[in-house]
C-alpha cells in the first residue's frame, strides 16, 4: 500500500511540473501566450520533467512517510525545489530556449506551493483520521509544556493506533500558563495536577522534563502517583542526549524515580586506568550486585572477565547477555563455591586475575537467623578463602562488597558481614595486596530487597506486609552502588572500609505505599497494608557508619572512609579456626556466643533464646 501512495504521488508530482510551467507562462504574459513561447515549452517539457523526476528521487521526497511529517521535512522541500529549478534553469539557458527567464522565480514558487501543499494535505487527511479511529481514546495529561512534551504530544498525535489524546499540559513557568500549544492548553503549574484529572478524567500522566534536577522528578511524580491515573516518565537528559523522544523511549515510572538522588559522578579516566586491559573477577557474578559489577566492568574493555557463581541459571544469562553486549569480551563464566578453598586455590593460580570483586555472599536475614552455619561458612570463611588466595597470587586489589548491617550488628548475617571486614583488613596489614571493603545498604531490586516481595504481594492482591510502621532503610539503584564500588575500588589504598553515602533513609511504609500508587491502586481500598512486627534479627533503624565521626572524606563527594579497630592476622586466624570448629558442632548458642565474642557489638535482636 505505502509503494502504491508513493506511485500517486510521484505522478501528481510530474503533472504540477507541466502545469507549473503553463501556470508560469499564463501569468508572464498575462493570459495571452505566443505559439512560439509555447512551442518552445512543449519541445523541452519532456527533459524538464526527467529531470526534476531525478532530482526528486534522488533527494529522498518519496521516502518520507508525510502524514508524521515536520518542519524539517517541510523544508527539504523548499531546498530541493531551488536544486530542481537551478537544475532546469540551467538546462534552458544552455539549450538557447525562447523561454523567457523571468518564468524561472514564477515556477520555483508555484514548485514550492504545489509539492508543500500537496503533502501538507495528506498530513491534515492523516491528522483527520485519527480523530476518527473507533474505540474509547486514552486522555493524556503531560507533565512539561517544553520541547520534550512537544515532542511527546506530536508523538500521540502521529500515532493512530495509541487511541490517545492529550488534553493538557502542565509546566511551571508561568508565560506558559493558559496559553495552547498545538491546541492543547497549558492549565498551569504542579499544582494543578490534581484539578487537571479531575476535570479533564486523566487516564494518563507523561512526565517529560528529561532535565529537571532529581528532587524536581521526585516532587511531580509523588504528587501524579496519588491522582489514580497511570504515571509514566520519558528518561532523563543523560539517558536520551542526542536523540529525539519517541513513544518507546516513555516507560512506566518505578520506585527509583521517588529515590530523588542525584545521578553518580564518575572519574571515568581513574577507573579506565584501573580496569582497562586487567584480569578481573567477580565472585556471585550471577547475583544482582556481581551481575551489575560485570556489565559496567565489561565497559572498560578488561583483559579477561571471570565470574564465579555456584548457581548456574542466573550467570548463565548473564553470561549471554554480556556476550551479545561485548563480542570482543574475553569472558570466563565458573560455576564453583568460594567456600571449597581447594576449588578456589587451583581456579586462583589458572586465571591470576590482577582485581576481584567478591560479591558471593548469603544476605536474607531471616533465613541466616535459621541457618547460621551456612551464614558462617559463605560469609566469613568464603570470604577468608579469597582474601587469602588474592594474597597469595599477588592480586593488585582485593574489594568485599559489605553491607550497612554490618554495622552494630543485631542480626547473624550482618556480624558475619563484620568478621568479612575484619579479614579484608587484617590481610591488609600483611599483604601487598590492597585489601579494602566497600559497605552501603539495601539496593532497590535486588533478589534481597523489600521491593520484589511488595510487588508480589500488590500483584496477588495485597495485603503489602511490613514489619513496623516506622522502620526505615537506607536505599540506592544496583547500578549507582555497583558504579560507587568500583570509583572506591580505584581509589583503594589498602585497609579501608569505603562508606557509600545513601542519602536520606527510607520508611519502608511509605516505600510500600509509594509501589502500591504506582501499580495504579488506591491504598487501603483496592490493596490494604498489614504491619506483621519485626522479624528475628531485624533492626528497627539502621546504622550506615561506625563512628560517623571518624568517617573520612574522599574526593568523590559520595564515598567516605573508615578504618574501624580489627586484630591481627595471626590472632585472626586463631579465632577463625575455632569459629571452624563450633560450626561443625552445630550448637547454636555455642556459635552465637562465640559471635558475640569476636564481634563486641553484636546484640541480638529481642535477645537470644539459646536453643540448639
Amino acid at each position: 500500500m505505502a509503494h502504491i501512495r508513493r506511485a500517486i504521488l510521484f505522478v501528481i508530482d510530474m503533472i504540477f511540473v507541466v502545469g507549473a510551467y503553463y501556470l508560469a507562462l499564463l501569468v508572464r504574459f498575462e493570459g495571452n501566450i505566443p505559439a512560439r513561447t509555447l512551442h518552445d515549452i512543449w519541445v523541452h517539457l519532456p527533459m524538464l520533467i526527467v529531470i526534476k523526476a531525478i532530482i526528486y528521487v534522488v533527494f529522498g521526497l518519496y521516502r518520507i512517510l508525510w502524514r508524521y511529517a515536520s518542519i524539517d521535512e517541510y523544508i527539504k522541500v523548499v531546498m530541493v525545489a531551488f536544486i530542481a529549478n537551478f537544475t532546469t534553469s540551467a538546462y534552458l539557458l544552455l539549450s538557447h530556449s525562447g523561454i523567457p527567464r523571468s518564468i524561472y522565480a514564477i515556477v520555483l514558487t508555484l514548485d514550492i506551493l504545489l509539492l508543500g501543499g500537496v503533502r501538507i494535505l495528506e498530513r491534515l487527511r492523516s491528522t483527520k483520521s485519527l480523530r476518527l479511529v473507533k474505540g474509547p481514546s486514552k486522555r493524556i495529561l503531560i507533565l512539561g509544556a517544553g520541547e520534550a512534551g512537544v515532542m511527546v504530544l506530536r508523538e500521540i498525535q502521529k500515532n493512530a493506533q495509541l487511541r490517545s489524546r492529550v488534553v493538557a499540559f502542565i509546566d511551571d513557568d508561568p508565560k506558559k500558563a493558559n496559553s495552547m500549544i498545538h491546541g492543547v492548553p497549558v492549565m498551569g503549574n504542579k499544582n494543578m495536577i490534581q484539578r487537571a484529572v479531575d476535570r479533564y478524567g486523566i487516564d494518563e500522566i507523561i512526565f517529560a522534563m528529561p532535565s529537571a534536577t532529581n528532587e524536581q522528578r521526585k516532587d511531580y511524580l509523588e504528587r501524579a502517583s496519588v491522582t489514580g491515573a497511570t504515571v509514566k516518565t520519558i528518561p532523563g537528559v543523560y539517558e536520551i542526549i542526542g536523540e529525539k523522544v519517541q513513544m518507546s523511549n516513555i516507560r512506566d515510572v518505578s520506585i527509583e524515580d521517588l529515590l530523588g538522588r542525584d545521578p553518580v559522578r564518575l572519574d571515568t579516566e581513574k577507573l579506565a586506568a584501573f580496569l582497562h586491559d586487567q584480569i578481573v573477577m567477580v565472585t556471585g557474578g550471577g547475583g544482582s550486585i556481581g551481575s551489575e559489577l560485570a556489565r559496567q566492568i565489561a565497559r572498560y574493555q578488561p583483559k579477561e572477565l571471570i565470574l564465579i557463581d555456584i548457581y548456574e541459571n542466573n550467570v548463565y544469562e548473564v553470561q549471554l547477555e554480556l556476550q551479545k553486549k561485548f563480542p570482543e569480551l574475553t569472558l570466563r563464566v565458573l560455576i564453583d563455591s568460594v567456600r571449597n578453598y581447594q576449588r578456589m586455590k587451583r581456579i586462583m593460580d589458572r586465571y591470576r586475575p590482577n582485581i576481584v570483586f567478591h560479591a558471593a555472599a548469603h544476605k536474607h536475614v531471616p533465613l541466616m537467623e535459621d541457618s547460621p552455619q551456612s551464614a558462617v561458612l559463605n560469609n566469613v570463611f568464603g570470604t577468608y578463602n579469597m582474601a587469602r588466595l588474592s594474597h597469595e597470587i599477588g592480586a593488585n586489589k582485593f574489594v568485599l562488597i559489605s553491607t550497612d548491617k554490618a554495622v552494630n550488628p543485631t542480626n547473624i548475617m550482618g556480624t558475619t558481614k563484620r568478621i568479612g571486614e575484619m579479614i579484608v583488613q587484617a590481610y591488609d596489614q600483611v599483604s601487598e595486596t590492597d585489601c579494602v571493603a566497600v559497605r552501603f545498604g539495601n539496593v532497590l531490586g535486588s533478589s534481597g530487597s523489600v521491593i520484589p516481595v511488595f510487588k508480589k504481594q500488590i500483584k496477588e492482591g495485597g495485603p503489602v506486609t511490613v514489619t513496623h510502621e516506622d522502620i526505615n532503610r537506607f536505599f540506592m539503584t544496583i547500578p549507582e552502588a555497583c558504579q560507587l564500588v568500583l570509583q572506591a575500588g580505584s581509589m583503594a589504598n589498602g585497609g579501608e572500609v569505603f562508606i557509600l553515602d545513601m542519602g536520606e533513609p527510607v520508611k519502608i511504609m511509605d516505600l510500600a505505599e509509594n509501589l502500591i500508587r504506582l501499580s495504579g491502586f488506591v491504598v487501603g481500598k483496592d490493596i490494604q497494608i498489614e504491619v506483621t512486627g519485626l522479624r528475628p534479627g531485624e533492626k528497627l533503624y539502621e546504622e550506615l557508619l561506625l563512628d560517623t565521626k571518624s568517617a573520612i572524606k574522599t574526593d568523590h563527594n559520595k564515598i567516605y572512609i573508615e578504618c574501624p579497630e580489627s586484630l591481627p592476622l595471626n590472632e585472626l586466624e586463631h579465632r577463625l579456626s575455632a569459629l571452624r570448629e563450633i560450626v561443625a558442632h552445630d550448637n547454636r548458642s555455642e556459635l552465637v556466643d562465640f559471635l558475640q565474642e569476636l564481634v563486641p557489638t553484636y546484640a541480638p535482636a529481642g535477645g537470644e533464646t539459646h536453643e540448639d
